[in-house]
């Protein structure tokens, strides 16, 4: 069987020792980047590698001109996916401790590369350690093996497609940020407040429950329904503060069996570069298909 939305703990552990499943752990801290790591060398998923959001999952900022995680140079990362043994046949796991916030870029990155077994684990390590998976600290490798893949074409929007589908009554844009960023009300980590105008919000943490796993597919295919409203997924961009953590609801929207929506990677960080691009704040009116 082949995962590509979400994978059980004890799924995963059943597969441990099957050298076509690499598990990948991807726990990071925007505040602490260096505690990612720490974490993974202190205790992780038996197996797994690590991928560093800033170092292997983006490409370095260019100040003035990018967002805070633009997506990583093609080469490399394709080369870095080979050293983690992802090729060809492999099923992918990818988790980490935040509620997938992380783990959903490393998932999304690689249906957009063409890679489609690849899936989250549901619940993280919290899930992973109140089930007493095996767990080892310090770094693991494993077999290298030659990715190949290539970007599915019109999954990622630039700032300029998003300026004028925000305009276009076909097209929908969603912002997956809290309510109070998208309202403008704070902003702990862009130096501008604010949202595109025109978007909705769609906070992706809503795609949880209580205990850090996502909803049932008929819960988020109601939530997601009707936001969407008329709107194809094929024409609903969603973006973050980064390009991240849009991608865990572009996840809980292919769990939900509603199909593959669009990503504006460069995100709220690389739209507000250029002073000239129009800002919303406050609630928005009119243009909303979906909870404001």
């Amino acid at each position: 069987m082949t995962y590509t939305t979400l994978v059980t703990a004890d799924d995963v552990r059943r597969h441990l020792d099957d050298p076509d499943w690499a598990v990948v752990d991807c726990q990071f801290s925007l505040s602490e980047p260096a505690l990612g790591p720490q974490q993974y060398l202190a205790g992780h998923v038996a197996g797994a590698v690590y991928a560093d959001l800033n170092a292997d999952l983006s490409a370095p900022v260019a100040p003035g001109r990018t967002g805070r995680h633009p997506l990583p140079e093609l080469a490399t990362f394709k080369r870095k996916l080979g050293e983690w043994g992802i090729g060809p046949g492999v099923q992918v796991v990818a988790y980490d401790a935040s509620g997938a916030g992380n783990a959903a870029r490393l998932w999304w990155l690689l249906r957009w590369l063409g890679h489609d077994a690849v899936a989250v684990m549901d619940g993280g390590w919290q899930a992973w350690q109140a089930m007493g998976g095996p767990v080892r600290g310090g770094e693991e490798s494993r077999r290298p093996r030659e990715f190949v893949g290539a970007p599915r074409p019109g999954w990622v929007l630039t700032a300029e497609e998003v300026d004028a589908r925000r305009i276009d009554p076909d097209y929908l844009i969603v912002d997956s940020r809290t309510r109070e960023r998208y309202r403008g009300e704070q902003e702990p980590i862009d130096p501008v407040a604010g949202r595109i105008p025109g978007a909705v919000c769609a906070p992706y943490t809503e795609n949880l429950d209580s205990a850090g796993r996502f909803l049932r597919p008929e819960a988020l295919r109601a939530r997601f329904g009707a936001l969407l409203g008329e709107t194809p997924p094929e024409r609903a961009v969603f973006y973050c503060g980064s390009g991240v953590t849009a991608a865990h609801n572009l996840l809980a929207l292919a769990h939900a069996g509603l199909g593959d929506a669009r990503l504006y990677a460069g995100s709220w960080s690389e739209w507000i570069t250029d002073p000239q691009r129009p800002i919303g704040r406050g609630e928005e009116h009119g243009t909303a298909k979906g909870p404001a």
